[in-house]
């Protein structure tokens, strides 16, 4: 083999290593956001905390957006930027306000079945080659999902829908991030809390509450935590395809569990901890079958 392609392979398995331990590391981060946020909306409305969280958020990334301001004036495909956003906001709300009514663990559950919709997806948006057997695999986890949700007339649940909803949000999310990956970092984090700082500040007025000063500081953690855990996310997606980061977001069923036992004291199901192993059964799948045909994607580089 030449040198020059020895390097480039080792190269993009580098980069892909880096994109799979970013996104363990930024799902944990949300994980944990996610525990605090549920905490969080106990007391006060999901508006408010939308708002508040996006408040902390976007005054810590402020000295990046004022070091990159340039870029906000060149954005690529202006349009799906926008799309990027409201999805990003839509998938966001959706998410606490089902945690208001659901253990989180059953919400994400739900949200499990993001890399299967992704995985359905990429062939059509991001026009990666899928065979059957993959196709199998996202049938499968399919499966697992409506195990979870237990459809019937009096089983469905409005907050269950909300977080279905808010799934498929973030799957489109995550392919339009991937291909809008010559967008700076800092747009795509910085612009996806303008979204829920918009809608935060239309909803907050409804059911205000006076937060106390330890729960400022919660709502500033959660704002540090959601940055941090956004720019993993994002910069995973720009050094990996979609589809072999993707299914590690299966870790944060892992986590739902443990913080929701210990936090609020829920225990899952025994449908949602089916559901949720065919889910994960089938997204391992996916991923084992992505890495056999890996080596014929080309990695992406993102610009220093």
């Amino acid at each position: 083999m030449p040198l020059f392609a020895r390097t480039s392979t080792l190269d993009e398995r580098s980069a892909r290593l880096a994109g799979i331990g970013l996104m363990l590391l930024g799902i944990f981060m949300f994980s944990f956001g996610d525990a605090l946020g549920k905490f969080l909306v106990a007391t006060y409305s999901v508006g408010q905390l939308l708002w508040l969280r996006a408040c902390a958020a976007l005054v810590l990334l402020f000295p990046l957006i004022w070091q990159q301001r340039a870029a906000f004036l060149s954005l690529e495909r202006p349009w799906l930027q926008l799309l990027r956003v409201t999805l990003s906001t839509i998938e966001v709300a959706a998410f606490f306000l089902a945690t208001v009514y659901l253990p989180l663990a059953d919400v994400i559950t739900y949200y499990l079945a993001c890399p299967i919709f992704v995985t359905a997806l990429s062939g059509i948006v991001l026009r990666e080659k899928i065979g059957w057997r993959r196709w199998s695999a996202v049938l499968i986890g399919f499966c697992g999902v409506l195990i979870a949700l237990r459809p019937s007339a009096e089983s469905v649940s409005w907050p269950a829908l909300i977080a279905l909803a808010g799934s498929t949000s973030f799957a489109f999310l995550m392919l339009i991030t991937r291909s809008l990956r010559a967008t700076p970092d800092i747009v795509l984090a910085s612009t996806q809390f303008i979204g829920t700082f918009t809608l935060g500040a239309l909803m907050a007025p409804f059911g205000w509450v006076a937060p106390s000063l330890s729960s400022l500081g919660l709502f500033v953690l959660a704002g540090a935590i959601s940055v941090s855990a956004l720019m993993c996310v994002n910069r995973s997606l720009k050094l990996a395809p979609a589809s072999v980061v993707v299914p590690y977001q299966y870790s944060m069923i892992v986590w739902a569990v443990m913080f929701g036992y210990v936090v609020f004291g829920d225990v899952p199901s025994l449908a949602t901890i089916i559901g949720a192993a065919i889910i994960i059964a089938a997204g391992i799948y996916i991923f084992l079958r992505e890495q056999a045909l890996g080596r014929e994607e080309p990695a992406v580089n993102p610009p220093a």
